[in-house]
């Protein structure tokens, strides 16, 4: 089962996630551990009222960590399907 738990990490290092806010205007990569990949921010988008720019990336982070969580709970449950393991879920 460690062996599993490894390669599902992995997996989990390997698979990109990217959420789009703003039309396009932000856009965040993580990958399935929940580590930032990267963030682009459209030029023009940068022109609008500084709340609403920091609203909107901070939409689109909370929303990729949202996703990046939901995958890495998914992949831990396929793995440890049928036990009843404290902490794992």
């Amino acid at each position: 089962m460690q062996r599993q738990m490894e390669q599902v990490q992995e997996k989990l290092a390997a698979k990109e996630i990217s959420v789009s806010s703003g039309g396009g205007a932000v856009v965040v990569k993580a990958n399935g551990q929940g580590q930032f990949l990267s963030l682009h921010l459209d030029p023009e988008f940068l022109k609008e009222d500084a709340a609403f720019v920091s609203e909107t990336i901070l939409g689109a982070v909370k929303e990729a960590a949202a996703k990046a969580k939901q995958v890495n709970e998914d992949e831990m449950r396929s793995v440890t399907a049928g036990m009843n393991l404290p902490g794992m879920m």
